[in-house]
């Protein structure tokens, strides 16, 4: 029509109208004037074909100093930032618009893409399903966690699956070392039910001695065996290279973001003890998991009847899962809306060869005689409690914390 540029889309539609009506009729229909459709019939190109590149509309303002003093700096010192070379040719040429940093920058950043140092080129990963298992470590401590007041020296052990992004973090006290990477990667393949194919570190020191520059395999004995008990693969990336690894490099960024936040929301980075501590950081992971996955999911902790009941010496073991307690009621909260449902398995007197080898027969029996159904529990019926809690029969419990002690922490049983 009128006073509207002409468009690809209706040029096509002409064209194509044109084969079966006349101009005049094919350009009504395309929305095109009369005259504009003999126009196009003459000379059939589309308009975007016929644009010509618009010419400068300004003397270049660097003609007569990009090569003669820029590209020199350039050469001689390939660190030097654009704003101070910017800041130089303002200094030896007054005349020179403040405008020109644009330019210059610009001149700059295709003067070296040609002309300056290699840069690596990083194709795009693609990650394959059960394929690669990563591990790290990364410092927590800028985020000032404290247990009872004293600042802990540790690190999280990370662990993930780049395909489906499932991730596990372990709290560990001091540096790397070959215990916490095996006790971290056993943990997480545990969590996650299988192992991969190929597990990646990015040259731990735990599980690589770099000593023999001239040895092919550096792998250490230890690391070797754990990798093959779980018929993984042991690889790393280069040294140096660290996004080779970066599917876990980047995630570490994410999972310490969403940890500081979480203590600012707590209020506070102190804690009663570890077990709390680490406790606070499984549940960050697996509720971001679960909320990634978008199908919602269970969480079911161990507590204790102890975080109910009393017993001499106990005094920190109850602190600590009375603590777990809480967490859970606050947590389920928060994670109801996502469909993530967070609750207890509380065990009373569970009938074990710890159990049994551990503790003193007279006590044990005072436990029994103590408990209404007069026996300790089993380790079946503990399981069994956690797996109706994770089942759908249980899909309206949510922060909740289910005894099965067998009615020894009923108020007033041993009166």
């Amino acid at each position: 029509m009128p006073g509207r540029h002409v468009t690809d889309h209706q040029t096509k539609l002409f064209m194509k109208l044109r084969q079966d009506h006349s101009i005049e009729l094919a350009a009504a229909k395309a929305g095109l004037s009369r005259a504009t459709g003999y126009r196009i019939a003459k000379d059939p190109r589309l308009p975007s074909q016929k644009e010509e590149p618009r010419g400068s509309r300004r003397a270049d303002p660097l003609a007569q100093i990009f090569d003669a003093e820029v590209v020199p700096m350039l050469q001689s010192a390939p660190g030097l930032r654009p704003v101070a070379i910017y800041d130089e040719m303002l200094r030896r040429h007054p005349e020179l618009l403040p405008g020109i940093r644009r330019t210059l920058e610009r001149r700059i950043r295709s003067w070296r893409a040609i002309h300056g140092e290699d840069q690596d080129v990083i194709f795009r990963q693609v990650h394959e399903p059960g394929r690669f298992g990563l591990s790290d470590f990364t410092d927590m401590g800028p985020l000032g966690v404290t247990i009872v007041g004293r600042p802990i020296d540790h690190l999280l052990y990370h662990f993930r699956l780049p395909w489906s992004g499932f991730e596990h973090g372990h709290v560990i006290l001091g540096g790397e070392s070959f215990v916490a990477l095996a006790e971290g990667l056993q943990n997480a393949l545990w969590s996650a039910g299988g192992a991969p194919a190929y597990h990646r570190t990015d040259s731990l020191s735990a599980a690589f001695c770099n000593l023999d520059a001239e040895a092919s395999d550096d792998l250490t004995t230890r690391y070797e065996a754990l990798c093959a008990h779980y018929r993984m693969m042991p690889t790393r990336n280069n040294k140096g290279v660290a996004h080779e690894n970066g599917a876990i490099e980047s995630a570490h960024g994410h999972l310490k973001a969403a940890v500081r936040d979480a203590l600012l929301m707590r209020g506070s980075a102190d804690f009663d003890d570890l077990g709390g501590y680490r406790a606070f950081i499984d549940e960050i992971v697996e509720v971001a998991q679960m909320k990634r996955q978008g199908t919602g999911g269970t969480i079911v902790n161990t507590s204790s009847w102890l975080a109910q009941g009393a017993l001499r010496g106990s005094a920190l073991y109850s602190m600590t899962k009375a603590g777990l307690d809480s967490l859970v009621k606050s947590l389920s909260f928060e994670c109801s809306e996502a469909g993530i449902r967070v609750n207890n398995v509380a065990p009373g007197v569970v009938d074990t060869p710890m159990t049994s080898g551990n503790t003193d027969e007279a006590l044990l029996a005072t436990f029994v005689a103590q408990t209404p159904m007069k026996r300790m529990s089993t380790s079946e019926e503990i399981a069994e409690a956690a797996a109706w809690l994770c089942s759908s029969a249980s899909s309206f419990v949510t922060g909740q914390t289910l005894l099965v002690d067998g009615g020894y922490t009923i108020p007033g049983n041993r009166m």
